[in-house]
């Protein structure tokens, strides 16, 4: 018999609407989500349950997530827990999985799930992917895989998932890489193993990290204008390759003089980041005044690690080899 903690920290999952045809929020307890499964918990799993925090994910910040890796990884210490699954928004949810692939010490599960339409809806998708996550939190197919999102059916690594639209229920996606297995009739089939996990301690998360997407002939001022609002890191979603307008290179390199760390990733999907272009801000000559780039990393993936690193004390060397690596 397996034993699993579900971690409720609102989202649609837990939200209904205030009135008939109004806005949602997130209000239901963890024990009202656990309540609506239909044939309640997966065969051979009990479940205890906490409420965290009920915010939409949109409403979350990064102390808060903090807080939240430390909770999943106390709770994971106790002998008597196999897993984890947290319930969670669907905006920031590939977010606060892959912080909790940094952080999180334990080996064993930890499954984010959600919902794409309410509670309040007749067929909210909440149910059916608790099972599932409960489930995929059971399996010791799971341990030492990190943390991971189970969305329709789908097991998706925290690091390649992001969410790819706005309302559909099969909104996840892993770009290039596919998911790493999936839930039918509450067994877990695993398909592939992620690249293994990058593990982080810190006493807290640098939120002073900005992220600029790029577009055509966009004006360098903006670094030094987010430098004046005391950043310490910038991520820059480039283009292709990690090329940016031109004059980004020599704002990078006012930057540097500045003590402010600048990232340089792919706004594109799939590929990576590489010194293939030079000139006016090509990816070289933007390395050449100072940036690290970002390789296959997502932009959004690349803030966090890097407010992780920042928070640990990492340094640039530090930074641009946790960056390089696979």
């Amino acid at each position: 018999m397996a034993h699993i903690r579900l971690i409720a920290t609102g989202g649609t999952i837990a939200s209904t609407e205030t009135e008939a045809g109004g806005p949602v929020t997130a209000a239901l307890a963890g024990e009202r989500l656990l309540a609506a499964l239909s044939q309640g918990s997966p065969k051979g799993v009990t479940v205890s349950v906490e409420d965290f925090k009920a915010l939409g994910s949109y409403a979350l910040d990064l102390p808060t997530v903090h807080a939240l890796c430390l909770r999943i990884d106390a709770v994971l210490a106790d002998p008597m827990v196999d897993g984890v699954v947290v319930t969670h928004g669907t905006d920031t949810m590939e977010e606060s999985a892959w912080l909790a692939d940094l952080l999180v010490t334990s080996d064993k599960p930890v499954v984010f799930t959600g919902a794409q339409r309410h509670a309040g809806e007749p067929d909210s998708d909440g149910p059916r992917n608790i099972a599932d996550a409960l489930s995929c939190a059971a399996s010791p197919a799971l341990v030492g895989l990190g943390a991971v999102i189970l969305f329709e059916g789908d097991i998706h690594a925290a690091r390649e998932v992001t969410k790819t639209h706005s309302a559909r229920t099969d909104t996840f996606r892993s770009p290039g890489l596919g998911k790493i297995g999936e839930v039918d009739r509450g067994e877990v089939h695993l398909y592939r193993t992620p690249r293994s996990g990058l593990r982080l301690s810190t006493e807290c998360l640098e939120d002073r990290v900005d992220l600029l997407l790029l577009g055509l002939g966009m004006g360098a001022d903006l670094l030094d204008l987010l430098a004046d609002r005391g950043a310490r890191g910038i991520v820059l979603a480039a283009f292709g390759r990690g090329n940016a307008p031109q004059g980004f290179a020599e704002g990078v390199a006012r930057l540097r003089e500045r003590g402010v760390l600048v990232v340089v990733c792919s706004r594109c999907p799939e590929g990576r980041t590489a010194g293939v272009y030079g000139g006016d801000s090509g990816a070289t000559t933007l390395v050449e005044a100072g940036a690290i780039l970002g390789g296959d990393f997502s932009p959004i993936k690349a803030r966090l690690l890097l407010s992780a690193l920042l928070g640990a004390g990492a340094d640039k060397d530090r930074i641009t080899q946790v960056f390089a690596g696979p």
